[in-house]
């Protein structure tokens, strides 16, 4: 295997700013945003759809019945394709910065709606690595997602640095091997990089 390393930036709250998550947290209720999103990344209607295993409508009449939502199903998906709000200023500087020093990819669990508005930003050809969950099969924070990147790869797991938001996710990475850390925005993962020796 090689030695080289390979950084790995996941999506949405590391590279792209999300605009859901609060209204979601409003909608349900639910006072925490960490309870959120261990509740969104745990919920079956969501993973099946970051597996693409089933309908953009199938998905959205699933999420609004599984946490009762007081809105209609179509109402939902109208505001999820809008959840991707942008990239962050300096991403794709700071993964072309990167990507001269290592080869450089993308482990997100998004879906066709959400990855048809973020290529439109340049995202798909900033990268030397593109995996996504609707594509593997498999979502993130599952065992297997891990050990199939570094298959594909052909890196040891722990050449590979990784830069998630989602604590639950970098936690499972680490626990796979990868030189996992929890980072939000640019600024926490270019200080991530610069911890481990980039130049940036």
């Amino acid at each position: 295997m090689s030695g080289r390393r390979v950084v790995l930036f996941d999506l949405g709250g590391v590279l792209v700013r999300l605009g859901g998550v609060a209204a979601l947290q409003d909608l349900a209720g639910m006072v925490d945003e960490t309870e959120v999103w261990s509740r969104w990344l745990a919920c079956e209607w969501v993973r099946r759809f970051e597996r693409g295993g089933c309908s953009a409508s199938d998905f959205a009449t699933g999420v609004v019945t599984n946490w009762s939502l007081p809105i209609s199903a179509e109402e939902f998906l109208e505001r999820f394709r809008q959840w991707p709000a942008g990239l962050y200023e300096g991403a794709l500087e700071l993964i072309e910065t990167v990507r001269h020093q290592t080869p450089v990819g993308c482990l997100s669990n998004t879906n066709g709606l959400h990855w048809a508005v973020m290529q439109e930003w340049g995202l798909a050809s900033a990268f030397d690595h593109v995996f996504l969950s609707y594509r593997m099969g498999l979502v993130k924070p599952d065992r297997e997602v891990f050990e199939q990147v570094a298959l594909a790869l052909g890196v040891a797991a722990a050449q590979v640095i990784f830069l998630d938001d989602n604590a639950v996710n970098v936690d499972q990475a680490a626990i796979t091997g990868f030189d996992a850390w929890q980072v939000r925005g640019i600024d926490g993962a270019r200080q991530a990089l610069m911890d481990r020796g980039f130049r940036l």
